[in-house]
């Protein structure tokens, strides 16, 4: 009778009788909502309800249950049900229930196919090269990735750190968490310990209102420290703090800030000698490159390049509305030949 009901409001309905057969309909087909008897011939509603949201926790289950047991009804929301239903009370509550059950089931579908595009544009399969020297960089990058370490990213300027810390995030545990970056050469001492850590309100002049840092707005995501070798000895104690323990204080502030950020740093700095040279401290330095991946200049893929230049040709085609088909090959050699 419901999911008659249902259909005749324009829901595709799959009908199981069983827990069995309703498993079997959830493993094989994308649903949005799941609609639950408690007592089952052979399970226990409650019970499925939350194997089926550990297993697929964007989708959303009302509970139904011939008794008004209300234990029932706590335990099946704690579970992860979006709400239950006491049948014989149904028939004026299920379509309204259903549809916002549905509203919120849709959302967390566009969510997902968001996080998933968003993921392929960070992914790494947008880092271009079949050179030995790119694939050994990309091939450690994916081992690292799922790993919750930090990461030390090197090599000169234009190499593709961001590009590379990008896709370290998308294909870490942290994947649908913040990814926030930040240069740490772009702004003065003060107002960068500002943006990293944040402020309370009367800290300096003009801190009118409290501000969260970078740091807090990433937790439980990726920052992504650029030029982390311009950083001042001051500012570089406070991020180690960060990185041994998770806390801070906020400029003006007597209390810390607890985060669990994963921190991806990148320098076209030698740090070991700015170490020797006593502008970079070395316990940061060990604490930064638990990891460390050197990135290869195009001087040493000079055979990525026809790949580099089809990859921009389309870029800057599609963006200044002009049909570019290729580069000419003279025009590839020169730059071959060029001294990057």
């Amino acid at each position: 009778m419901v999911g008659r009901i249902l259909e005749l409001e324009g829901y595709i309905i799959l009908k199981a009788e069983t827990a069995k057969q309703g498993i079997n309909f959830f493993e094989r087909n994308e649903l949005q909502l799941v609609l639950m008897d408690i007592k089952l011939p052979d399970g226990n509603g409650i019970e499925l309800a939350r194997n089926f949201k550990q297993v697929k926790p964007e989708v959303e289950i009302i509970c139904l249950t011939a008794y008004g047991n209300i234990s029932d009804g706590v335990r099946a929301i704690k579970n992860g049900a979006f709400d239950y239903l006491v049948k014989g009370d149904d028939n004026n509550k299920i379509i309204p229930l259903v549809s916002k059950a549905m509203e919120k089931a849709n959302l967390q579908f566009k969510l997902i196919r968001l996080q998933t595009r968003v993921n392929k544009l960070m992914g790494f399969e947008n880092l271009i090269g079949k050179s030995k020297a790119i694939q050994e960089a990309i091939s450690t990058a994916k081992k690292v990735a799922p790993v919750d370490t930090t990461v030390l990213l090197t090599g000169p300027t234009g190499t593709g750190k961001e590009v590379f810390a990008k896709a370290i995030h998308a294909n870490s545990k942290r994947a649908s968490e913040a990814y926030l970056a930040i240069n740490c050469s772009a702004l003065g001492t003060d107002l960068l310990e500002s943006e990293l850590f944040g402020h309370k309100a009367g800290a300096f002049t003009g801190a009118a209102k409290d501000k969260n840092g970078l740091f807090q707005e990433a937790d439980k995501g990726t920052i992504f420290l650029d030029e982390i070798g311009e950083l001042n000895l001051e500012l570089q104690a406070k991020l180690l703090r960060v990185l041994e323990d998770g806390t801070f204080i906020k400029l003006g502030d007597t209390k810390e800030t607890r985060v669990d950020v994963r921190v991806v740093a990148a320098t076209n700095r030698n740090l070991e000698k700015e170490v020797e040279n006593g502008n970079f401290r070395e316990d940061l330095y060990y604490r930064l490159s638990v990891f460390s991946i050197q990135l290869p200049t195009l001087n040493e893929r000079i055979e990525d390049i026809p790949q580099l230049v089809d990859h921009f040709v389309a870029q800057f085609s599609a963006k200044t509305g002009k049909k570019i088909n290729k580069a000419e090959k003279p025009f590839i050699d020169a730059l071959k030949k060029h001294n990057w």
